[in-house]
This record gives structure tokens, sequence and C-alpha cells, in this order.
């Protein structure tokens, strides 16, 4: 049931503007193992864009570059309006701590979307109902536990150590905030990084990793996204090669009623 108090993502990723940069900073709920969940910091960059008063238009993507380690506590965001014209605006964002160089760079499109021709050739992968699966249970990673997962398809199993064999990558699944909050552009930024490393599903077992490079595609605006009403999503996502330390990762956002809402790359680190 929503709530009209403040939700627990709403107060991690609030922001607050300065002279010339703004300011965030992280959140215990949403810490991974050794750092911020980088979905988490993503939400937060793109929050500060759509607060800025020079901003038009509703977000069309935003790639993110995870540079450095970010420490936990306050952190600046230099926020820039790089070009605009009649349809689109393209921006970057910095984010630093103490004065130090970026820990993450970031740009961004924000689009005026406009009436026009619609086709969507994709069609949504078949799911099980949310209600009929039993949520993932808690870890130790806390941003995972503000999450309410129910994998339909391909769940990690990290209890019994390595695979004989590799195991698919693949994996399907509901995706919601465990207090339920209307999905709206910033929670599908934060859901597009939700996916659990696709190495944990493919070795069995925890290895460490980090995002590099982040890239999601919104393909509904406001507007768009208040007219579904709904809380959670349907993810999917895959890989299709590890090598030498690096892998990649593809993953879908779908509205229940059969909307793709948003699509997301990265590149991932890992050390096996």
């Amino acid at each position: 049931m929503l709530t009209k108090a403040p939700h627990l993502f709403d107060d991690a990723t609030r922001v607050t503007a300065g002279d010339s940069r703004w300011q965030g900073r992280t959140s215990p709920d949403y810490w991974a193992f050794v750092g911020p969940f980088g979905g988490f910091t993503a939400a937060t960059i793109l929050r500060a864009l759509l607060e800025h008063p020079q901003r038009a238009g509703d977000p069309l993507s935003l790639t993110v570059n995870y540079c450095a380690p970010i420490a936990e506590g306050a952190f600046d965001l230099d926020v820039r309006l790089v070009k605009a014209n009649r349809s689109t605006q393209h921006w970057c964002v910095e984010l630093s701590q103490d004065g130090s160089e970026p820990a993450t760079l970031a740009t961004a499109v924000f689009a005026e979307r406009r009436p026009s021709w619609s086709h969507q050739q994709a069609t949504m992968p078949d799911a099980r109902p949310f209600e009929e699966i039993k949520p993932y249970p808690k870890v130790a990673a806390a941003w995972v536990n503000q999450y309410d997962f129910r994998f339909i398809e391909g769940a990690v199993d990290l209890r019994g150590g390595t695979q004989a064999q590799p195991a698919t990558a693949f994996s399907k699944l509901w995706i919601g905030d465990r207090v339920p909050r209307k999905i709206d552009c910033l929670s599908l930024m934060a859901m597009s990084d939700a996916f659990f490393a696709r190495i944990f599903h493919v070795k069995g077992e925890l290895v460490p990793i980090g995002t590099v490079s982040l890239t999601t595609y919104f393909h509904a605006d406001a507007d768009d996204l208040a007219k579904e009403d709904v809380t959670r999503v349907l993810g999917a996502a895959d890989a299709k090669i590890f090598h030498k330390s690096f892998s990649d990762q593809s993953g879908e956002l779908w509205s229940p009623s059969g909307r793709l809402l948003a699509t997301t790359t990265q590149m991932t680190y890992f050390k096996a």
C-alpha cells in the first residue's frame, strides 16, 4: 500500500542546490559491499538534472561512468548544460568528494517528446503473476533489501559454491520497491542497475565486481508513466561474454500492461 510519507528512496536521493554545484549524500540503506549501489548514484544524478531550473523535457538517456570508489558521506555534483536545441538538451555531470578528481562522470540527454506515429516491435516476455512468486530473501547488501525481487526464471543461488559448469546468464523477475512506490523515471533509473551481476548467476558464487559504465534509455515520459500507474516492473537481463576481467550486461524493464519502459546496457569489471 502506498503511503503519503516521503519514501526512503526519495529521502536517500535528495539533492540540494548550491552556488555552482549541487550536493547529495550516500545512504546506508542503499549501500553495497564496498560503496553505494550504482543505481542509487545514477538516480541521484538524474534527480539533480530533473530539479535543475534549466531542464526541459524528460530523460531520453543517461550514461554513468564509475571512475573511482565513492566514499561514505557527502558528494558534490557539477551539473552543466552543454548544448540545447528545440528538441533535446545535452548535459554533463561530474560527481566528486572533498575537492578531489571526479569519481563519476555522467552524460544525459533530455527530450521534448511530441505526439507521433508509434509502434512497439518488442513483445513482453511471458511472466507468472507477481503475487504467485515468493520474494527473494534478504541478504547482506543493504540496497538489495530495499527491493522486492520475485524471480520467474534464473534466480541466483549463492549458497552452494562454484558450479561444475557455467549456468545461464539470463534471468527474468518482477522488481518493485519493498515499500511500494509508483514507478517514475527515477525508479526506472535505479532499477535498471538492480539486476544482480550476471557473473553471480553464471558461476553461482559471489566474486568481486563493479559497474564501469552504465547506459539506460527511457522509452516513456512522465505522462506515460503516470498513465501506467504501477509500482513494479518486469525485468529481463542477460549477458553475452565474460572475457579478461570484463563482461557485458543488457536488460529490459516492462510495465505489467506490456509496455517497454526502459532498456539498459553496461560493462562490468569482475575478478574471478
